[in-house]
């Protein structure tokens, strides 16, 4: 068995096991994450990249490094 189908078989039971009132949520919440980790097509990004710079939606060089650090900093305690 695949690693997919494992996964498929897993969330079929889940669903069978959620009460039918409650499948319009989930069904929208399953839409949503794919949305959230799927990847836009690279032309798609920089024209939405490309948009936000002439909006002047821009955060100063040193700003995102700092956050950078402090992004890697909490990731190294954690571990």
């Amino acid at each position: 068995m695949t690693i997919k189908l494992a996964y498929e078989k897993e969330l079929t039971r889940e669903i069978k096991q959620t009460p039918a009132e409650y499948l319009p949520a989930l069904l929208q919440i399953v839409r949503l994450y794919r949305e959230s980790v799927t990847l836009k097509p690279a032309a798609e990004s920089f024209r939405q990249g490309w948009s936000e710079v002439l909006r002047g939606e821009t955060l100063p060089l040193t700003e995102l490094w700092d956050n950078i650090y402090v992004a890697n900093q909490s990731a190294k305690r954690s571990n």
